[in-house]
């Protein structure tokens, strides 16, 4: 089995406005052909996908816990869960009840259950929101989280556990972000899926499952900051045997003119050696293909 993530997708705002003289297709790019290499796809949707509703006055597979599924409030994503079901694509992270947004979404034995630490407000509670969790073990909300992977892992094979956490900036995790994935993966997530920091961050290997902190930004219309490169991620491919891992491989990316595109030259480079830096420093061991243009991340 093979299973693609990317991070942040953003198709709203500016990119929007692209659609509306582009192909759909548009904003993947050159990314397409190895999209089409996986079985499962994955990603965290960072904007409402409805014509409905108004501002919020506040402040195949997708998470849907994060800071911008309710920008347009109820309605508008009450609507997006309509055209989610109506087209046979998995969501997780957010609903219209505490049951919906914590329970996971299941496809050929895969199972992603999606939380987030952002935007409280949105808590699930009486009305539609997001699966909150704060970072802290000691915290009901996250004892529930654990139970709810202990629970979900009788049912799946392999079981992906979806995190939009922390800040917006910085290469390297926060620390309480460390103990937590790790507590996650000891209730039986297969893989931690990361995301929320708009820059990709290093991977680290615990039991020979991999913590992908943060998966970074994949499509967006932000403004590209000089020093850390919003602009710049991975493609993140995961080769499964049965329960187990058995490869994963970064494709380098970079967007450009509201699309993702694969990096090429010098640019590549100044990626690979970024996430290689990163990794280092968790004792991650990697590999760079250089004819195929993948980084492999060593599981053992």
């Amino acid at each position: 089995m093979k299973i693609l993530l990317v991070g942040d997708v953003m198709l709203g705002r500016l990119v929007n406005e692209v659609l509306k003289h582009e192909p759909p297709g548009y904003p993947w790019g050159d990314t397409s052909a190895i999209f089409k290499k996986a079985d499962l796809r994955i990603c965290n949707l960072e904007c409402v996908i409805s014509d409905k509703g108004q501002p919020w006055t506040i402040t195949p597979k997708i998470s849907l816990a994060n800071n911008h599924v309710l920008d347009y409030e109820e309605e508008a994503l009450l609507d997006m869960l309509e055209t989610l079901d109506r087209n046979n694509i998995e969501y997780a992270g957010a609903g219209i009840s505490f049951v919906e947004a914590s329970s996971v979404a299941v496809s050929d034995k895969i199972g992603m259950i999606a939380f987030t630490d952002n935007e409280p407000e949105w808590e699930i509670g009486d009305q539609p929101g997001v699966f909150y969790v704060p970072i802290d073990l000691e915290d009901k909300r996250a004892k529930v989280l654990i139970h709810q992977i202990k629970e979900a892992k009788k049912d799946v094979d392999f079981l992906i556990v979806s995190a939009h956490w922390g800040p917006n900036w910085g290469y390297r995790p926060q620390p309480g972000h460390l103990p937590f994935a790790k507590a996650l993966i000891d209730a039986g997530g297969d893989l931690i899926f990361g995301h929320s920091c708009h820059v990709f961050q290093g991977i680290e290997i615990y039991n020979s499952k991999p913590i992908l902190y943060s998966t970074g930004n994949f499509i967006d219309d932000y403004a590209v900051d000089e020093v850390e490169r919003n602009d710049q991620s991975f493609i993140f491919l995961v080769e499964t045997e049965g329960r187990k891992i058995v490869r994963l491989k970064l494709y380098p990316t970079v967007i450009r003119n509201m699309q993702a595109c694969l990096a090429k030259e010098p640019e590549l480079k100044e990626i690979v050696f970024k996430m290689i830096e990163l990794c280092d420093e968790f004792g991650t061991k990697t590999i760079w293909h250089d004819k195929d243009r993948y980084l492999e991340i060593q599981i053992r």
